[in-house]
C-alpha cells in the first residue's frame, strides 16, 4: 500500500473496514468496493522542503474515498472514489523519470527539468525524450536560497572554492541548477568539499559548523531558512552580475527574483533566482480523471483550504496555472482550462 497522509489514511482504513465486514449497499462485495477505489500518487520531494507538505495538502483536498459522506455546501469535496497520497522523493529528476515509466501517477517538478526531460536536453541529453509527460498545472514559483554561515566568510559563489557546501542529492532538480550556476561562474563542485544532502540534514550540519553553505529551493518564504536565521548567524548569497546574465541567456526557465529585506532575521535584500514548480502526469491517465482532479484543485474551497493549510498554498493561483508550461497539457487538463476560461 502506498504511503498515505494521516487524514487520507484514516479514511482509507474506514473504507477497508467496511469492505472486510461487507458493509455497504446490498449486493456490494469486496471486489466491487475495491474496484471503485482509485489510488493516486503525487511524487514530491524531501520532507523538509515545500513539495512534500504542499503535496500532502493537495492530496487531502482532491481525495474523496468510497464511503465518504455527501459533499456539504461550501466544503472541499475532492474527486469521487479517489484516494490520493503525497510521496517523498529525491526531487524533480527522479520524479519525471517515475512519471514517464509509470512508477508514479503524478509528480511535482521544476519547470526546467520537466522541459529538459520532455525534449531530451540538459541533464537528459543523449537519453530518449520523455514524450509520455503531460502538464496538469503550474503551482507556484520556487526561489533559490544559498544559505551561508557568516563566519565562513563566503561573499560570492566563487568564494565557495575550498569550502564545505551541500548542493542537494542526486535526482534533484536543485543539484542540476547548482551545477549550472557553478558553470556560469567558471567553477565546479570538485573545487569545494561537496556534500549531497537534502536541506533538512544539511542545515543541521551547517549550524554545527560542519558545513559552510547549502543550496535550498522552496516557495517564499522558506520556513527552514526562517527558523535557521532566527537562532543562528547566517546570511544569503546574492546571485547577480555577468555570470547570472550568462545563466539566464541559456536557461530560459530561470528568472530573477528579489527576496525583500527583512524576510529573514538579520538578512537584507537578496537578488537570487526562481523557477516554476509544475504538476505533471502521464499522457496515459484517463482524460476524465485528470479533468476531475484539475477541477477539484481549482475549486475555490480547495484554494481557501490550501491557503490556510500551508504557507505556499496561498501562492497556488488559478490565474498563473499555465505560467511557464512548455510541454503539452494533458487532454483532461486542457478541457478543464477551457471550461475555466483560461483557454479558448
Amino acid at each position: 500500500m502506498p504511503h498515505l497522509t494521516r487524514p487520507t489514511l484514516f479514511l482509507f482504513m474506514l473504507v477497508q473496514a467496511a469492505v472486510l465486514v461487507g458493509y455497504g449497499p446490498a449486493g456490494s462485495g469486496t471486489a466491487a468496493a475495491q474496484q471503485k477505489m482509485i489510488f493516486f500518487q503525487i511524487a514530491t520531494g524531501g520532507v523538509d522542503g515545500t513539495y512534500y507538505p504542499l503535496g500532502t495538502e493537495i492530496a487531502n483536498a482532491i481525495s474523496r474515498p468510497p464511503g465518504s459522506p455527501p459533499c456539504a455546501e461550501n466544503a472541499v469535496c475532492g474527486v469521487e472514489n479517489l484516494v490520493a497520497s503525497a510521496q517523498s522523493s529525491s526531487g524533480s529528476v527522479d520524479n519525471v523519470t517515475a512519471v514517464e515509466s509509470g512508477r508514479m501517477t503524478s509528480a511535482f517538478a521544476q519547470a526546467d527539468i520537466v522541459y529538459a526531460a520532455y525534449s531530451g536536453t540538459g541533464p537528459f541529453d543523449g537519453l530518449p525524450p520523455m514524450k509520455n509527460l503531460r502538464a496538469l498545472a503550474h503551482l507556484y514559483p520556487e526561489v533559490l536560497h544559498v544559505l551561508v554561515r557568516r563566519d565562513a566568510k563566503i561573499a560570492s559563489v566563487k568564494g565557495m572554492i575550498g569550502k564545505r557546501v551541500s548542493i542537494d542529492e542526486p535526482g534533484s532538480g536543485l543539484l542540476v541548477m547548482a551545477r549550472n550556476i557553478f558553470d556560469a561562474y567558471g567553477i565546479d563542485e570538485n573545487q569545494m568539499i561537496a556534500s549531497y544532502l537534502k536541506s533538512g540534514p544539511a542545515v543541521d550540519l551547517l549550524v554545527k559548523n560542519e558545513l559552510d553553505a547549502l543550496f535550498q529551493i522552496s516557495g517564499m518564504p522558506s520556513e527552514l531558512v526562517a527558523t535557521t536565521a532566527e537562532d543562528h548567524d547566517v546570511d544569503l548569497l546574492t546571485l547577480d552580475g555577468p555570470a547570472v546574465d550568462k545563466l539566464l541567456d541559456t536557461h530560459r526557465f530561470l528568472t530573477r527574483y528579489t527576496i525583500p529585506s527583512g524576510t529573514y532575521t538579520g538578512v537584507g535584500e537578496v537578488a537570487t533566482l526562481s523557477v516554476g514548480s509544475q504538476w505533471i502526469v502521464p499522457e496515459t491517465l484517463p482524460e476524465q480523471l485528470v479533468y476531475d482532479i484539475c477541477r477539484a484543485l481549482w475549486n475555490e474551497h480547495t484554494l481557501k483550504a490550501l491557503a490556510a493549510g500551508h504557507p505556499q498554498g496561498r501562492n497556488v493561483k488559478l490565474n498563473s496555472a499555465l505560467d511557464g508550461i512548455a510541454i503539452p497539457l494533458h487532454s483532461g487538463a486542457e478541457r478543464c482550462y477551457r471550461d475555466l476560461g483560461l483557454l479558448r
